[in-house]
């Protein structure tokens, strides 16, 4: 009996193994299911300017940058993370014109290419969905409570070309 007991107790721990290894585990969220945001994205409709940059994903972040234009001017601008806030956790940080930044934890991922944000406490936005639809084409929209009503605003955009300045040299 008592050889008995540890070639038991060895077969339940090897069974129990077994089935650990047997059950898939998700693999951890990364800002790499976001690398085709990379580039400059115009607002279709929008004046000139108005749109969004992303950089590419390196380092466990992805780095953007927004601006609004309207009459020539810039009225409106952000600045915005998509990195992993805690093990497994996937955020848009934002930044809106200087205030204080927001977090949007992901909701969920309801396809590949659609992944919608979301921050409750956040009367507006309270959240923010990116979807590609092609290489050329991005939807990105906000959602929540404006003035007690429920608003979804639009902002539909075309991949557009990062330009920079050109740089004069000195002789």
């Amino acid at each position: 009996m008592q050889r008995l007991i540890p070639t038991l107790l060895a077969a339940l721990l090897t069974l129990g193994s077994a089935q650990a290894a047997d059950k898939t585990v998700a693999p951890p969220e990364t800002v790499d299911k976001l690398a085709w945001l990379a580039g400059c994205w115009n607002v279709d409709g929008a004046e000139p300017g108005s749109g969004e940059q992303w950089s590419t994903a390196a380092g466990g972040t992805i780095l953007g940058t927004s601006r609004t234009v309207k009459g020539g001017k810039t009225t409106a601008f952000e600045f915005v993370q998509i990195r992993l806030t805690e093990p497994g956790q996937l955020a848009y940080i934002v930044q809106p014109s200087g205030q204080p930044p927001v977090i949007f934890n992901l909701l969920r991922q309801d396809k590949p290419n659609e992944f919608i944000f979301a921050n409750l406490d956040n009367d507006f936005p309270s959240r923010i969905l990116y979807r590609h639809d092609s290489e050329r084409v991005v939807h990105a929209s906000i959602t929540g409570t404006l003035k007690g009503k429920l608003t979804t605003i639009a902002f539909p955009m075309t991949r557009g070309r990062c330009e920079a300045a050109p740089i004069t040299r000195s002789k």
